[in-house]
């Protein structure tokens, strides 16, 4: 017998589940859980995403440096170490917050720091490779995290 048009065929996938699913075989071991039930860390870091965006932004305006378009960067740079410096303290990792608080300070568009290009290039590469380090190192723990209920 055809099938009307619209509307699927006898047996086919787009009838719903069947009724009693096969049979499993005892050879065939158990699929493994999504990870669900694993025990979470008691940490987070969620100071590492704002990092990595950070030192990516610095490594790829190290070109920029002279031109106009560099406060842009400074802009999301400054902007980034302070939302870095946010998790540094709810992590008490104050050696972490200091450097950021440094960072934002420097590259601060309103008051601009005298440095001159070269050097500013690499304070690029430096501050870039604090950034990762920052990320790496500030632990949150799940406690103080306002998001889990």
């Amino acid at each position: 017998m055809a099938a009307r048009k619209g509307r699927p065929t006898i047996g086919s996938s787009q009838q719903g589940v069947p009724a009693r699913p096969a049979p499993r075989t005892p050879a065939r071991p158990a699929p493994r859980s999504s990870g669900s039930d694993r025990e979470l860390p008691p940490y987070t870091r969620p100071a590492l995403a704002p990092s990595l965006l950070a030192a990516v932004v610095l490594l790829a305006c190290v070109a920029l440096v002279d031109s106009s378009a560099f406060v842009f960067a400074r802009w999301g740079v400054t902007v980034l170490a302070l939302i870095v410096l946010v998790f540094a303290v709810r992590g008490r990792t104050w050696w972490a917050g200091l450097i950021m608080v440094a960072v934002a300070v420097c590259w601060n568009p309103l008051v601009v720091v005298p440095v001159p290009g070269e050097a500013w290039a690499a304070l690029q590469v430096v501050a870039a490779a604090l950034f990762i380090a920052v990320g790496l190192a500030v632990k949150v723990p799940r406690e103080t995290d306002p998001t889990r209920p």
